[in-house]
């Protein structure tokens, strides 16, 4: 029975190996979205307080 219960276990350890390794992945590409989203962001407040020569986003200037 105990070789059993090594073969779960390592079954189970490697599962959860491979979860993590997805978790990671995922976390990575959302932090690259994240990235890629505040730029655009920044772009976008930059035109828009260029186009109507207004400090939006509280910083003192505008674009």
């Amino acid at each position: 029975m105990g070789i059993f219960w090594e073969l779960l276990q390592q079954d189970e350890i490697e599962k959860q190996q491979k979860q993590a390794d997805s978790i990671e992945d995922r976390v990575e590409l959302l932090e690259e979205e994240l990235k890629s989203t505040k730029e655009l962001l920044k772009k976008t407040l930059v035109a828009l307080e260029t186009h109507l020569s207004k400090d939006i986003d509280g910083d003192g200037k505008t674009g």
